[in-house]
């Protein structure tokens, strides 16, 4: 099973990635675990310039933009 993160405050960018993510591996058929990180501190162990940040088993992957639906799905099935 994979895991993603949502890095970021919980803002709207935050939620629109997250719903981004969910319909990537619905549509792709894939199981997920999705969990938000808050934690300031635990976001910046990622280096991550800004948010929202996007981590696919312990990767990131994006930061700072909400990616298309294609390109989240690719990243998951890479």
């Amino acid at each position: 099973m994979l895991t993603v993160k949502i890095l970021g405050s919980g803002c709207a960018n935050c939620k629109k990635l997250e719903a981004v993510a969910r319909e990537a591996a619905a549509s792709a058929g894939l199981e997920a675990e999705f969990i938000k990180v808050t934690d300031m501190k635990t976001i910046m162990t990622y280096d991550l310039l800004s948010t929202p940040g996007l981590v696919i088993n312990d990767q990131l992957v994006s930061s700072g933009r909400i990616p298309t639906q294609a390109e989240v799905r690719q990243w998951l099935t890479a």
